[in-house]
């Protein structure tokens, strides 16, 4: 009954085998095991490193500005004609080089903008009345998707 008792194998010594050729050193009774591996340290966990900039749209410090957006709709992109009239809603707000726009179009309903890059290279990412598309889901910042994809539309906040 005791011949399952004693060491258990993966802690025992190895066995000294025969060397052939140069000698090495030989394994003293002291020295710890061979062939045991210390499992690595799993990184710590936590809460995936977003930049401050990103989490909340604000104010953007450094453009682009409500004409240079109605420049990039009235261009090629082609969502606004010349000929229609558009005022300042809301914004743009910035997270990170994300933008989120509301403009007032006479004659329509508000019309809601995304944008990305700088103010120089701007780029559209969507424009309507619903721009909680999957690109700004997936890759915009959370300040951006938090006024795209979670604000209702003419609600006063806190309300």
């Amino acid at each position: 009954m005791l011949a399952g008792c004693g060491t258990p194998p993966e802690l025992r010594q190895p066995a000294t085998l025969p060397s052939v050729g140069t000698p090495g050193p030989t394994p003293s009774a002291s020295a710890p095991p061979t062939g045991l591996a210390t499992p690595p340290t799993p990184p710590a966990a936590g809460p995936p490193t977003t930049p401050a900039a990103d989490l909340v749209a604000g104010p953007c410090p450094d453009g682009p500005s409500v004409d240079r957006v109605v420049a990039l709709l009235r261009g090629p992109a082609g969502v606004l004609s010349r000929s229609v009239a558009v005022r300042a809603g809301e914004g743009p707000l910035c997270a990170g080089d994300w933008q989120y726009t509301v403009l007032r179009v006479t004659g329509h309903e508000e019309l809601q903008v995304v944008t990305r890059g700088r103010p120089g290279d701007l780029e559209l990412v969507t424009a309507g009345t619903d721009v909680c598309t999957i690109e700004v889901r997936v890759a915009g910042p959370p300040g951006i998707r938090a006024l795209a994809c979670d604000a209702v539309p003419g609600a006063v906040p806190g309300a």
